[in-house]
């Protein structure tokens, strides 16, 4: 009988922790797609709250998101994405925050396909080169950037196939339909070292710093799990996660 009050207390517990349990909505800039996904996972045992994640381009989920679509928390692979939602009034009031700096990488799934200098851009030996659409993801605008900057853009034009978002993008190339292709660094690249084949890791004074920023949208202003899922992404935990997969800060 002396158990009952200790079962009873620790059901009281369970059911309180539950009952303040929620999810939220969040639209993923398809190159966080790995690093989010552990984030979510991590999120939930800490916090009970659940995180429904979307992936795709952010150009797409900003036409959703003015189209009325349900998400509650944006995690863009841009900083004017969010920004034009909070001019547009579509956000909660000072919650927009970079939570990471993307890389861009060459890369392709053959083994010393790409040299360490990119010098396999200016050969041309290649019969496709992959990029995400650069009018809605941010990583195709950097590869367009870049290739600009070395002089190879016109050469390389005729070349490439284009991804609707960097996720179709390296597959693309992880399957061989393209021998190469701009990437973000993060789907190539955990703990330190690339996961699979061979890589450039394009300069950063090639293009525009990727400076990836998250916020609450409106229809989750009021949610108590939204500001949970932002504030975590500033947590140490987080941030390890986040580094981890070669982003910065």
């Amino acid at each position: 009988m002396r158990r009952i009050p200790f079962l009873l207390s620790t059901l009281l517990l369970t059911l309180g922790f539950n009952a303040h349990a929620d999810e939220v909505l969040v639209a993923v800039a398809a190159n966080f797609t790995a690093p989010m996904q552990q984030i979510a996972a991590e999120f939930e045992k800490e916090t009970g709250h659940q995180a429904k994640l979307s992936f795709g381009s952010t150009g797409k989920f900003y036409a959703q998101i003015r189209n009325g679509a349900p998400f509650e928390v944006l995690l863009a692979a841009d900083n004017e994405t969010p920004a034009k939602l909070e001019k547009e009034l579509l956000t909660a009031p000072d919650t927009r925050f970079t939570y990471a700096i993307g890389k861009l990488v060459l890369w392709s799934a053959q083994a010393g396909y790409v040299d360490d200098q990119g010098a396999v851009l200016k050969t041309g030996d290649f019969k496709h080169l992959a990029l995400a659409n650069p009018k809605t993801a941010p990583y195709g605008a950097a590869a367009i950037q870049a290739m600009t900057q070395l002089g190879v853009l016109a050469a390389i034009q005729p070349k490439i196939v284009q991804g609707e978002n960097i996720t179709q993008n390296y597959q693309f190339v992880a399957t061989g339909n393209a021998q190469l292709g701009f990437v973000a660094l993060s789907q190539v690249f955990k703990d330190g070292k690339f996961t699979s084949g061979s890589a450039w890791r394009v300069p950063a004074n090639l293009y525009d710093p990727i400076l990836q920023e998250a916020v609450v949208l409106a229809k989750g202003r009021n949610k108590p799990a939204a500001l949970a899922l932002v504030n975590y992404l500033k947590t140490d935990k987080a941030r390890a996660i986040i580094t981890a997969y070669g982003y910065a800060f």
